[in-house]
Order: structure tokens, then sequence, then C-alpha cells
């Protein structure tokens, strides 16, 4: 569930004290610990028991109140994600998962290759939520499911309990969360255990990261693991990048166990610094979430449909470093006679539709064994490949690209084991040098508005004397708007920038004809409108 938020914390906040936590960090360093039997913590990193490095790329899925959604698993797994996070309930706020539940979810977990993070959420917001439960309620439940948890340590990992703090005192997570993990380990647990934040899972006070130390080191088998919640609190570069660096620094674990993209009335979180840094520091991310949520804005799949993702959908799964691309399977699951064969090269993509600052690529499908789940679309220069998109059809639309300049692209195909296909043929293309006015027309207006929010509507009309077939709109917002859905197209947003390709039911604009497109996006306390748009690249007239 998406963590309650506040206004108050700021970057200075977030920084009050972080140079001495980090020097305090580092003196003490991390124990050293006995091998685990499944996952386990070296030096700061999740190892599977293989010894390989395992980088969690997935999604949270809402399983407690959506139990018969059985099918979501799969399909979380065909657009690529190697793990997923499954909300379940002690009992203590919602109806409790029974041991057969549980075990059944292991099985379609293992089934779809993913590995397992199972949470209980009724601690959500405690001390500040009254109906939450305690950490050691929902140990308590743990131990009743020993008999499903053991012995699936290499697929499974412990989530003790959501957000189990809220704002008020969140000084009082510390010794409960210390407490949960040594009931756990007197149990026999020897899985990978995550702890959550406090303040709703943001921890904008700094309390775990003040006490990870102390909380790691009461683990006796070192066999720990701390997520962060990243929500609107995570609005700026900075405040992202000290609060991961800061335990990568101090070679203590952490993973991004639930993010947002779209904005809320506290502010817009930065998604795309979430996700690159997470990259770069090879850190797990797991999005907020898989489809059913309260607030539908956060919803990666439209009423459980993976062909009908969202633009958060679109951003997690497809986007720059998203789960598509940067994601690989765990060995678990390609050791002991599993699928080692790679899929067929996919076949030479052919371009279509070039314009000044985009292209599109259709490629003739790649065949595997156990099914292609997505194709990996790289730019090609001299010895250098650079990737460039992710997708699970076979075609793509690649926009960004610069005026007058030829390019080289091929693709890879990629099969739920992980395994990548040779590289299919190039194709080269020159995009076209641009600066010539389109014959269109771009009507922009703003149906409503709520704070924090509004609805709009784009009309595109076609002022020339033959018919559109395929487009691509971009326009740059003037302030800090952020779509957060779209309906007739399929829309991108980095930064400011904004790009929408056509829907199969708005391709084709007939001479003199029109297609209208709607979205809801965040937005500050101003909402400026763009005033300049371009179509296929050429500049098109505003009304």
């Amino acid at each position: 569930m998406r963590p309650r938020t506040t206004s108050t914390p700021r970057v200075a906040t977030v920084a009050v004290a972080l140079l001495g936590l980090l020097l305090s960090f580092l003196s003490l360093g991390t124990p050293a610990h006995a091998a685990a039997t499944g996952f386990r913590i070296e030096n700061g990193r999740l190892l599977e028991a293989s010894g390989n490095d395992f980088v969690m790329r997935g999604v949270n899925h809402a399983h407690t109140w959506y139990p018969g959604e059985t099918q979501s698993l799969a399909d979380i797994k065909a657009l690529g994600a190697n793990t997923v996070r499954v909300v379940l309930s002690d009992g203590h706020r919602w109806t409790k998962n029974s041991a057969q539940d549980v075990a059944g979810v292991i099985a379609q977990c293992k089934a779809n290759r993913l590995i397992c993070v199972l949470e209980v959420h009724d601690t959500t917001g405690y001390g500040e939520e009254a109906a939450a439960g305690t950490l050691d309620h929902a140990a308590d439940y743990w131990i009743g499911l020993k008999d499903v948890l053991a012995g699936q340590e290499d697929h499974v990992i412990i989530n003790v309990g959501n957000e189990p703090w809220g704002n008020t005192n969140p000084a009082g997570w510390t010794d409960p969360t210390i407490a949960a993990v040594k009931k756990l380990r007197g149990a026999g647990f020897t899985h990978t255990i995550m702890v959550d934040a406090p303040n709703w899972g943001q921890d904008w006070q700094g309390v775990m990261r003040a006490n990870a130390q102390s909380v790691y080191k009461a683990d006796t088998t070192g066999n720990l693991i701390f997520s962060i919640h990243m929500y609107s609190v995570y609005d700026t570069a900075q405040e992202i990048t000290d609060y991961l660096n800061a335990f990568v620094n101090a070679k203590l674990p952490i993973l991004i166990g639930e993010f947002g993209g779209p904005a809320d009335q506290y502010g817009d979180p930065d998604e795309d610094t979430m996700m690159a840094v997470a990259q770069q520091l090879k850190l797990g991310y797991l999005a907020w979430s898989w489809s059913g949520n309260t607030d539908p804005v956060l919803d990666l799949a439209i009423d459980f449909d993976r062909t009908r993702l969202s633009s958060w959908g679109e951003r997690v799964f497809h986007g720059a470093d998203g789960i598509a691309a940067t994601s690989k399977e765990a060995t678990v699951y390609s050791s002991g006679g599993g699928d080692t064969t790679a899929p067929t090269a996919p076949g030479a993509p052919t371009a279509s539709g070039v314009t000044s600052s985009s292209v599109s690529l259709k490629w003739a499908a790649s065949t595997d064994a156990t099914g292609v789940t997505g194709y990996d679309v790289v730019r090609v220069s001299g010895g250098t490949e650079t990737a460039v998109t992710s997708t699970t059809t076979t075609t793509a639309t690649l926009t960004g690209l610069s005026p007058a300049t030829s390019y080289t692209f091929a693709v890879y195909a990629r099969d739920a084991a992980g395994n990548r296909s040779p590289r299919s043929a190039t194709v080269t293309v020159t995009t076209s040098s641009g600066g010539s006015t389109s014959t269109c027309g771009v009507g922009y207006r703003v149906t409503s508005s709520w704070p924090g929010g509004f609805q709009g509507e784009i009309v595109l009309r076609n002022t020339g004397t033959s018919a559109i077939n395929g487009w691509t709109l971009r326009w740059t917002f003037p302030d800090s708007q952020r779509i957060t859905n779209l309906w007739g197209g399929t829309a991108t947003q980095s930064g400011s920038e904004v790009s929408v390709t056509s829907a199969p039911y708005t391709a084709t604009i007939p001479a003199a004809g029109s297609v209208t497109l709607g979205f809801t996006a965040g937005r500050a306390a101003t909402n400026p409108s763009p005033t300049a748009f371009t179509l296929n690249g050429a500049a098109c007239s505003v009304s």
C-alpha cells in the first residue's frame, strides 16, 4: 500500500548529520558471519547460494486483497521481472493468509522463475495508524509458517513487516525491529530477512539510517537487508543519492523495496534518479504496484492486464534503467538442468516513419523452447553497443534522435531464463534534417484541476491534404507537470519532455481530420500550458 508522506522533510532534513553517520558506519564495519543455506549477505551485497550477486528487479503485488488474480505472477514474469514482493496479512487487520495459501504463492513464484519476497502488511504505520499491528505479532505469523518456509531459503526472502512505524516517535522503531529479527533467528529461520524503515517506510528522519549498523549487528547470522520506500519525500537527486550511498559506502545491504513515480499532493518523486542510481550501484528495486490500487495512478497494469500498461507501467518496465533492460533471472532457476539455451536471433529490423527525431523498427520474431519474453534494441557504432529500449513486441518506436544523423540499430531476444540470443542483422537509417513546418495543428486545454493535479485534453489536427499514418507528438511542459495516465496514445516522459506515440485506433489521421488525447497529470501550484508541439519531428501550429 502506498505510504503516507509528510510535506515537512526536505533535503536539509535528510542531509542532517549524514556525514557523521556515514563516518560512524565506516568505523564500525560489518561483522563476519557463517554462510547461510540460501540467499546470504556478504560485504553489503545480496548473494545467491551459488555465490552469484543478485539484484532484484520487480514489482509489488497485492495478493492478500486480490487472491483471485492468480495470473499476475506469470504476467509480471513475462514482462521481465526477476522478483515479486507479495502482500500478505497476518490476520491482525485483514483476512489472514493461510499456510496453504502462502505455500501456493511460493509454488507460483517458483513455477514462474521469480524470487519471492513475502511481507506482512498489517504493520503499516504502527504508532500513527490505529489499526496497525506490531512486528512481534508479524514475527509470530512467520513462525507459524515455518513448515511452509523451511527449505525455501534460496527462493524466498522474508520481509518481516511493511512500513512498521509511522511518523509518531519513529525512534521507537529500532528495538522492536531487533527483537523481531532475534525472535525469528531464535525460532531457527536462516532465510534472508528484510526490514522496512519507519516514517511509513521513507525514513525521512533518518532513524533507520542512524541505527542500521546496530540492527545489522544484532542479527547473529548477518543475513539481513534493509528496505527503503521512496515516494514524494524523495523528489530530488541529492536526497536519493545521499541516502543510498550512505548504506553502500558502509557496506550495509539495502534495496528500494517500494517506490512510486506519479506525483501526489506532497510532491513529485524522482523515479528517474531512483532507477538510475539503483542501476549504477547495483541495488534492487521493486515498484509499487502491479494493479488494484485505491489510487489508480499507481497501477502499473490497468485492471491486471499486462497488455494494458499505464504510463507508469511503461516507465518501470520499458523505460531507461527499467526492468526489461536490467533484470537478470536468479541462477537458481538455470542450475541443475534448467534452461540454458538461448533464443534464435530475431530477424533483421526494417525501418519506417523516419523523421528528424524518430524512427519505427519492426523485425521477425525470435523462437525459443520456453518462450521469448522480450527484445532489446541497441545502437551499434563500430564495436560499441548502446542500449536504446526494450519491448515485449516485435516493434519499437525510437525517439529523441538527432536530425540529419546516421544510426545503426540491431535487436536481441531474451527468454524466461534470462538467456540472450545472438544479435540480429543491423539496419542503418538517416534521420531527416527537420526544421520544416508540419501540416498539423494542436489544441491544448485543461478540462479540470484539483490540488496537485489536473486533467487535460489535446486535439491533434491534420491540416494537410494527405492522411497521417503513425505519429509521435512531442512537447515540453513549462513547469513541473508530470503525466500520470494518458489515453489515445502511449506516453513517455523524461523530466519535462513528453513524447506520445499513436495508439492503433489513433494512428491514422485523415486529411482535415483530427484525433483527441486525454490525460491526467500532477502539477505544482501553477499550471502553465506548453506553447510548442512537434509531430514526427516538425513543428505544429498551436491554438
